[in-house]
Protein backbone atom coordinates (compact mmCIF):
# COMPACT_ATOMS: atom_id res chain seq x y z
CA UNK A 1 0.00 0.00 0.00
CA UNK A 2 1.73 3.14 -1.13
CA UNK A 3 1.33 6.67 0.91
CA UNK A 4 1.01 9.41 -0.50
CA UNK A 5 1.93 12.68 0.74
CA UNK A 6 -0.93 15.48 0.09
CA UNK A 7 0.58 19.04 -0.96
CA UNK A 8 -0.10 21.20 2.05
CA UNK A 9 -3.55 23.17 1.50
CA UNK A 10 -3.71 26.52 -0.28
CA UNK A 11 -4.52 28.42 2.62
CA UNK A 12 -1.71 27.65 4.31
CA UNK A 13 0.23 28.50 1.92
CA UNK A 14 -1.11 31.60 1.68
CA UNK A 15 -0.23 32.15 5.42
CA UNK A 16 3.26 31.57 5.03
CA UNK A 17 3.73 33.56 2.56
CA UNK A 18 2.17 36.65 4.50
CA UNK A 19 4.31 35.73 7.47
CA UNK A 20 7.31 36.05 5.10
CA UNK A 21 5.82 39.14 4.00
CA UNK A 22 5.47 40.48 7.27
CA UNK A 23 8.98 39.11 8.43
CA UNK A 24 10.80 40.55 5.34
CA UNK A 25 11.91 43.80 7.44
CA UNK A 26 13.56 42.06 9.76
CA UNK A 27 15.07 39.50 7.40
CA UNK A 28 16.33 42.27 5.42
CA UNK A 29 18.20 44.05 8.00
CA UNK A 30 19.56 41.02 9.36
CA UNK A 31 20.83 40.01 5.99
CA UNK A 32 22.17 43.17 5.17
CA UNK A 33 23.53 44.29 8.57
CA UNK A 34 24.67 40.96 10.28
CA UNK A 35 24.87 38.05 7.49
CA UNK A 36 26.97 39.64 5.25
CA UNK A 37 29.40 42.12 7.38
CA UNK A 38 30.17 38.51 9.48
CA UNK A 39 30.74 36.48 6.48
CA UNK A 40 32.73 38.92 4.85
CA UNK A 41 34.71 39.27 7.92
CA UNK A 42 35.32 35.53 7.95
CA UNK A 43 36.37 35.90 4.29
CA UNK A 44 38.83 38.36 4.91
CA UNK A 45 40.40 37.46 7.88
CA UNK A 46 41.89 34.72 5.63
CA UNK A 47 43.33 37.48 3.38
CA UNK A 48 46.12 39.70 3.52
CA UNK A 49 44.06 43.12 2.45
CA UNK A 50 45.28 46.84 2.46
CA UNK A 51 42.36 48.07 0.82
CA UNK A 52 44.36 47.42 -2.91
CA UNK A 53 45.34 44.78 -2.86
CA UNK A 54 43.84 41.18 -1.92
CA UNK A 55 45.88 37.77 -1.29
CA UNK A 56 45.27 34.92 0.03
CA UNK A 57 47.37 33.99 3.04
CA UNK A 58 45.38 31.15 4.84
CA UNK A 59 45.69 30.98 8.73
CA UNK A 60 48.54 33.52 8.44
CA UNK A 61 46.75 36.05 10.01
CA UNK A 62 45.47 33.61 13.08
CA UNK A 63 49.13 32.14 13.93
CA UNK A 64 49.97 36.07 13.90
CA UNK A 65 47.64 36.61 16.70
CA UNK A 66 49.74 34.30 18.49
CA UNK A 67 52.66 36.19 18.87
CA UNK A 68 51.01 39.65 18.78
CA UNK A 69 52.09 40.60 22.38
CA UNK A 70 49.93 43.87 21.83
CA UNK A 71 47.19 42.26 21.15
CA UNK A 72 47.33 39.62 24.24
CA UNK A 73 48.18 42.96 26.46
CA UNK A 74 44.95 44.44 24.84
CA UNK A 75 42.56 41.25 25.62
CA UNK A 76 44.04 41.25 29.48
CA UNK A 77 43.19 44.70 29.46
CA UNK A 78 39.87 44.06 28.14
CA UNK A 79 39.30 41.35 30.59
CA UNK A 80 39.93 42.99 33.45
CA UNK A 81 37.63 45.86 32.49
CA UNK A 82 34.88 43.82 31.69
CA UNK A 83 35.89 41.63 35.36
CA UNK A 84 36.34 44.67 37.85
CA UNK A 85 34.78 47.54 35.94
CA UNK A 86 31.40 46.72 35.24
CA UNK A 87 30.40 45.02 38.94
CA UNK A 88 32.14 48.57 39.99
CA UNK A 89 29.70 50.65 37.75
CA UNK A 90 26.82 48.28 38.10
CA UNK A 91 27.29 48.21 42.05
CA UNK A 92 27.60 51.69 42.48
CA UNK A 93 24.81 52.42 39.94
CA UNK A 94 22.80 50.19 42.29
CA UNK A 95 23.73 51.21 45.36
CA UNK A 96 23.17 55.49 44.42
CA UNK A 97 19.69 54.39 43.14
CA UNK A 98 18.81 52.46 46.56
CA UNK A 99 19.98 55.26 48.26
CA UNK A 100 18.25 57.59 46.77
CA UNK A 101 14.96 56.09 47.38
CA UNK A 102 15.82 55.81 51.13
CA UNK A 103 16.21 59.98 51.19
CA UNK A 104 13.65 62.00 53.32
CA UNK A 105 14.43 65.07 51.60
CA UNK A 106 16.80 66.56 49.05
CA UNK A 107 16.70 63.67 46.73
CA UNK A 108 15.95 65.68 43.81
CA UNK A 109 18.96 67.64 44.50
CA UNK A 110 21.27 64.33 44.66
CA UNK A 111 19.87 63.05 41.68
CA UNK A 112 20.62 66.02 39.59
CA UNK A 113 24.18 65.61 41.11
CA UNK A 114 24.68 62.01 40.01
CA UNK A 115 22.89 62.77 36.47
CA UNK A 116 24.73 65.68 35.28
CA UNK A 117 28.36 63.59 34.25
CA UNK A 118 26.39 61.83 32.38
CA UNK A 119 25.47 65.01 30.23
CA UNK A 120 28.91 66.04 29.27
CA UNK A 121 30.67 65.02 25.79
CA UNK A 122 32.83 61.69 26.70
CA UNK A 123 35.78 63.59 25.34
CA UNK A 124 35.76 66.66 27.38
CA UNK A 125 34.37 64.97 30.38
CA UNK A 126 37.68 62.62 29.91
CA UNK A 127 40.10 65.68 29.18
CA UNK A 128 38.62 66.96 32.76
CA UNK A 129 38.64 63.88 34.69
CA UNK A 130 42.80 63.24 34.21
CA UNK A 131 43.08 66.71 35.19
CA UNK A 132 41.47 66.28 38.40
CA UNK A 133 43.64 62.78 39.09
CA UNK A 134 46.66 64.24 37.51
CA UNK A 135 49.61 64.30 40.32
CA UNK A 136 49.08 67.77 41.75
CA UNK A 137 45.49 67.64 41.30
CA UNK A 138 42.81 68.54 43.58
CA UNK A 139 41.91 64.90 44.09
CA UNK A 140 45.82 64.01 45.37
CA UNK A 141 46.05 67.37 47.07
CA UNK A 142 43.21 65.68 49.14
CA UNK A 143 44.39 62.47 49.72
CA UNK A 144 48.20 63.93 50.58
CA UNK A 145 46.22 65.40 53.25
CA UNK A 146 46.03 62.36 55.34
CA UNK A 147 49.86 61.55 54.74
CA UNK A 148 49.34 58.94 52.44
CA UNK A 149 50.84 59.46 49.07
CA UNK A 150 48.84 59.96 45.98
CA UNK A 151 49.53 58.23 43.25
CA UNK A 152 50.09 58.94 39.44
CA UNK A 153 46.65 57.62 38.41
CA UNK A 154 46.91 57.81 34.26
CA UNK A 155 50.72 58.01 34.50
CA UNK A 156 51.24 54.70 36.59
CA UNK A 157 50.53 51.18 34.99
CA UNK A 158 49.97 49.92 37.82
CA UNK A 159 46.75 52.76 38.72
CA UNK A 160 45.96 53.78 35.08
CA UNK A 161 42.76 50.64 34.80
CA UNK A 162 41.77 51.75 38.35
CA UNK A 163 41.81 55.48 36.99
CA UNK A 164 39.49 54.18 34.02
CA UNK A 165 37.05 52.48 36.36
CA UNK A 166 36.55 55.40 38.48
CA UNK A 167 36.36 57.27 35.40
CA UNK A 168 33.48 54.86 33.95
CA UNK A 169 31.75 54.77 37.93
CA UNK A 170 31.70 58.76 37.86
CA UNK A 171 29.69 58.76 34.78
CA UNK A 172 26.86 56.55 35.77
CA UNK A 173 23.93 58.34 35.34
CA UNK A 174 21.91 56.99 32.65
CA UNK A 175 22.59 53.24 35.00
CA UNK A 176 21.46 55.20 38.18
CA UNK A 177 18.54 56.53 36.89
CA UNK A 178 17.28 52.93 35.22
CA UNK A 179 17.55 51.68 39.12
CA UNK A 180 15.83 54.38 40.31
CA UNK A 181 13.02 53.62 37.87
CA UNK A 182 13.32 49.91 38.93
CA UNK A 183 13.29 49.99 43.00
CA UNK A 184 10.59 52.75 42.60
CA UNK A 185 8.46 50.06 40.77
CA UNK A 186 8.60 47.20 43.71
CA UNK A 187 5.59 46.59 45.10
CA UNK A 188 5.66 48.03 49.08
CA UNK A 189 3.50 45.76 50.18
CA UNK A 190 5.90 43.13 50.02
CA UNK A 191 8.07 44.96 51.76
CA UNK A 192 5.61 45.73 54.43
CA UNK A 193 4.26 41.92 54.76
CA UNK A 194 7.85 40.78 55.22
CA UNK A 195 8.60 43.64 57.47
CA UNK A 196 5.83 41.56 59.69
CA UNK A 197 7.05 38.39 59.66
CA UNK A 198 10.14 40.15 60.90
CA UNK A 199 12.67 40.32 57.82
CA UNK A 200 15.57 42.42 58.39
CA UNK A 201 16.97 45.14 55.23
CA UNK A 202 19.16 42.69 53.57
CA UNK A 203 16.63 40.19 53.83
CA UNK A 204 14.10 41.93 52.28
CA UNK A 205 16.72 43.50 49.82
CA UNK A 206 17.49 39.60 49.23
CA UNK A 207 14.63 38.18 48.53
CA UNK A 208 12.38 40.87 47.24
CA UNK A 209 14.24 43.88 45.42
CA UNK A 210 16.50 41.50 43.70
CA UNK A 211 14.22 39.24 42.23
CA UNK A 212 11.92 42.18 41.43
CA UNK A 213 14.57 44.24 39.79
CA UNK A 214 16.43 41.00 37.93
CA UNK A 215 15.40 42.15 34.50
CA UNK A 216 17.01 45.33 35.08
CA UNK A 217 19.85 44.14 36.47
CA UNK A 218 20.50 42.03 34.13
CA UNK A 219 19.72 44.26 30.89
CA UNK A 220 22.69 46.91 32.62
CA UNK A 221 25.24 43.78 33.11
CA UNK A 222 24.95 42.97 29.98
CA UNK A 223 24.82 45.89 28.27
CA UNK A 224 27.88 47.02 30.51
CA UNK A 225 29.71 44.10 29.50
CA UNK A 226 29.17 45.03 25.84
CA UNK A 227 30.07 48.61 26.30
CA UNK A 228 33.47 47.36 28.20
CA UNK A 229 34.44 44.84 25.17
CA UNK A 230 34.05 47.98 23.07
CA UNK A 231 35.72 50.43 25.43
CA UNK A 232 37.74 53.10 23.19
CA UNK A 233 37.40 56.86 23.48
CA UNK A 234 37.74 57.03 27.07
CA UNK A 235 41.10 54.94 27.23
CA UNK A 236 42.21 56.62 23.98
CA UNK A 237 41.74 60.28 24.96
CA UNK A 238 43.12 59.62 28.51
CA UNK A 239 46.34 57.92 27.43
CA UNK A 240 46.96 60.32 24.97
CA UNK A 241 46.08 63.44 27.56
CA UNK A 242 48.44 61.67 30.20
CA UNK A 243 51.06 61.16 27.15
CA UNK A 244 51.09 64.75 26.29
CA UNK A 245 50.43 63.95 22.60
CA UNK A 246 48.00 65.52 20.18
CA UNK A 247 46.48 64.17 17.13
CA UNK A 248 47.82 65.41 14.36
CA UNK A 249 48.76 64.25 10.61
CA UNK A 250 51.37 61.73 10.44
CA UNK A 251 51.27 60.92 14.38
CA UNK A 252 53.25 57.66 15.36
CA UNK A 253 51.07 57.27 18.60
CA UNK A 254 50.68 53.67 19.58
CA UNK A 255 47.84 54.04 21.89
CA UNK A 256 47.98 52.36 25.75
CA UNK A 257 50.16 54.73 27.80
CA UNK A 258 51.45 54.16 29.93
CA UNK A 259 53.55 50.72 29.07
CA UNK A 260 50.01 49.46 26.95
CA UNK A 261 48.17 49.44 30.13
CA UNK A 262 44.96 51.16 28.61
CA UNK A 263 45.54 49.25 25.61
CA UNK A 264 41.97 47.50 24.72
CA UNK A 265 40.94 45.23 22.27
CA UNK A 266 39.33 47.81 20.55
CA UNK A 267 41.31 50.38 20.31
CA UNK A 268 44.34 47.81 18.78
CA UNK A 269 41.53 46.88 16.12
CA UNK A 270 41.28 50.18 14.75
CA UNK A 271 45.32 50.69 14.90
CA UNK A 272 45.86 47.73 13.41
CA UNK A 273 42.94 48.42 10.27
CA UNK A 274 43.10 52.18 10.14
CA UNK A 275 46.30 53.32 10.74
CA UNK A 276 48.40 50.24 9.70
CA UNK A 277 45.98 48.93 6.73
CA UNK A 278 46.49 45.51 7.64
CA UNK A 279 42.81 44.64 7.11
CA UNK A 280 42.93 40.93 7.64
CA UNK A 281 44.22 41.13 10.56
CA UNK A 282 41.49 43.46 11.86
CA UNK A 283 39.22 40.98 11.46
CA UNK A 284 40.57 38.52 12.58
CA UNK A 285 40.47 40.88 15.89
CA UNK A 286 37.13 41.47 14.69
CA UNK A 287 35.87 37.96 15.23
CA UNK A 288 37.78 37.35 18.98
CA UNK A 289 35.92 40.50 19.87
CA UNK A 290 32.53 39.34 18.95
CA UNK A 291 33.18 35.24 20.61
CA UNK A 292 34.28 37.53 23.72
CA UNK A 293 30.60 38.87 23.69
CA UNK A 294 28.66 36.04 22.21
CA UNK A 295 30.51 33.98 25.56
CA UNK A 296 30.04 36.54 28.07
CA UNK A 297 26.75 37.13 27.21
CA UNK A 298 25.19 33.75 27.31
CA UNK A 299 27.13 33.12 30.27
CA UNK A 300 25.35 36.17 32.14
CA UNK A 301 21.90 35.07 30.46
CA UNK A 302 22.75 31.54 31.67
CA UNK A 303 23.43 33.03 35.27
CA UNK A 304 21.05 35.13 35.82
CA UNK A 305 18.26 32.25 34.49
CA UNK A 306 19.32 30.31 37.10
CA UNK A 307 18.61 32.86 39.67
CA UNK A 308 15.38 33.56 38.74
CA UNK A 309 14.47 29.87 38.86
CA UNK A 310 15.97 29.36 42.52
CA UNK A 311 14.07 32.86 43.12
CA UNK A 312 10.72 31.13 42.43
CA UNK A 313 11.31 28.29 44.05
Amino acid sequence: MSIVHAAPPRRWRGEGLKALLWMSPWLVGFAVFFAYPLAATVYFSFHRYDLFTLEFVGLDNYRYLLVDDRAWAAIRNTLWLVVLMVPAQVLFGLGVAWLLTRLKSGAGLFRTVFYLPSLIPVVAGTVSFVFLLNPSGPLNQFIELFGIAAPDWFGDKDWSKPGLTMLAMWGIGNTMMIFLAALLDVPKHLYEAAAIDGAGAWRQFRSITLPTISPVLMFSTVTGVIYALQYFTQAMIASRVAAGVTDSPGSTFVPGYPELSTLTLAQWLFHVGFRDFSMGYACVLALLLFAFSTVFTLILLRRFRAFDEGGDR
